[in-house]
């Protein structure tokens, strides 16, 4: 099934409550695909992404105890309430069961520039995954696989908790697991049994119940560890006394593959260098020096590191090159002053690569083909040692868009296969 027909059939079958609240994208009548070695690539990188998160988790623990560098956790906990610090730390043993990645079609091939554990467009994907199955393509994870990690993570009786701030993805939730497991956080009170929590751990400091409850038995998924999802681990792998540590917890061959994922990165850390010092890669001895990049030098990125509402979506992300040499300047300045209530990196922003994919014109009444820059999002479930692939969301957006994220203008497809991902060559 393609054309208008395919069109129709796809939004014809948009849950009655929608699927995000006040959104819209494109419409294509083909998945995003993927060769047979490619597909097994992706399906490796959940893998080296659990391992990944496992050793921050340890490098975490290890600086609080005073056996790795104490400055570790002492930055991940910047800006943080005592309680937030708190209840993190007494986490233990627990890590994120849902893993997705941002990767980034660049130039220069894949590139790694978030993991969210706490991550939404999984409802979304689940009904991509169905009806383009429905549709006649084969598809990642198969028709059901996205279905499969509410099952699996909240079983009969878990229930799905979520922020204000995050409401407009409430209808994706609802339609996976039904609107009466699905609760505002401003007024949830933790109940025994698995509770999928979509929300930031900033906004956890605003939900009494929540914070007050002394019900035992709770299973947070994912676990209240405010400092496991701050952007400032990239600048910490990237540390060199740290790389000893990476290389013995990855692997030498896990670490590399990651190393050459993961754009470098800087913590925007005020601090004065001898005079002999000079900041890796960047060839500088201070970050006034920043200050005198030339627009293509400044092809940087400085993020919210995250525990802010300004780290939401692509809310906290600024791109030098995009803007003049005074924005520049100030936005590197707030950053640094910033840095003990609210750590900024700064980080070598990729060039996406330009990509052709079919897209719905409406003024035209057929698929056209248009350019595209690409990231690709797979949810993976990690059950022990276990980290199975399933399935993926493949964002377009208009080449003019450098900073890549879901709006009007872009296209959502589930990722498809040109072979199934257990079949042989």
């Amino acid at each position: 099934m393609t054309g208008k027909v395919a069109i129709e059939q796809l939004k014809q079958s948009i849950p009655s409550s929608g699927l995000f609240r006040g959104k819209s994208w494109r419409w294509s009548d083909q998945p995003w695909t993927l060769d047979a070695e490619e597909v097994r690539w992706l399906e490796g990188l959940g893998k080296k992404l659990a391992i990944f998160q496992r050793a921050a988790d340890k490098l975490y623990r290890a600086s609080v105890a005073g056996d790795k560098p104490k400055w570790v956790s002492e930055w991940l906990d910047l800006g943080k309430p005592e309680e937030v610090i708190r209840v993190g730390r007494e986490a233990r043993g627990v890590l994120p069961r849902v893993i997705r990645p941002d990767l980034i079609r660049a130039e220069s091939g894949w590139a790694l520039t978030e993991i969210d554990s706490v991550p939404g467009g999984v409802g979304l994907t689940a009904w991509l995954q169905e009806e383009y199955s429905k549709m006649g393509h084969l598809i990642l994870g198969g028709a059901k696989g996205m279905r499969l990690i509410g099952q699996e993570i909240l079983g009969e009786q878990g229930e799905v908790v979520i922020s204000e701030e995050a409401g407009d993805y409430r209808p994706e939730w609802e339609w996976l697991v039904g609107k009466d497991r699905v609760h505002n956080a401003e007024s949830y009170r933790p109940k025994k049994g698995a509770t999928y929590r979509f929300f930031e751990m900033f906004d956890w400091m605003g939900f009494e119940g929540i914070r007050n409850s002394k019900e035992d038995g709770v299973k947070w998924e994912a676990p209240l560890k405010a400092y496991l999802e701050e952007k400032l681990w990239w600048a910490l792998f990237w540390m060199k006394p740290l790389e000893e540590w990476w290389r013995k917890e990855l692997g030498e061959g896990y670490f590399k593959e990651l190393r050459a994922l993961v754009p470098r990165a800087w913590p925007l850390r005020p601090m004065e260098l001898p005079p002999e010092g000079v900041l890796p890669e960047l060839g500088i001895q201070s970050w006034s020096e920043l200050e005198r990049f030339s627009q293509k030098a400044r092809e940087l990125v400085v993020k919210i590191s995250g525990f802010s509402p300004r780290a939401w979506g692509s809310k906290g992300v600024f791109l030098g090159s995009d803007h003049p040499k005074e924005r520049w300047v100030q936005e590197v300045k707030r950053a640094l002053g910033e840095w003990s209530q609210q750590p900024h990196l700064l980080q070598k922003f990729v060039h996406p690569l330009s990509v052709t994919h079919p897209v719905w014109s409406e003024e035209r009444g057929e698929m056209i083909d248009g350019k595209w820059r690409l990231r690709l999002c797979p949810y993976y479930l990690v059950t022990g040692e276990k980290v199975e692939l399933k399935g993926a969301l493949a964002t377009l957006c208009p080449t003019d868009k450098k900073l890549i994220h879901g709006m009007e203008e872009a296209v959502l497809v589930p990722v498809g296969t040109k072979k199934g991902p257990t079949e042989g060559p």
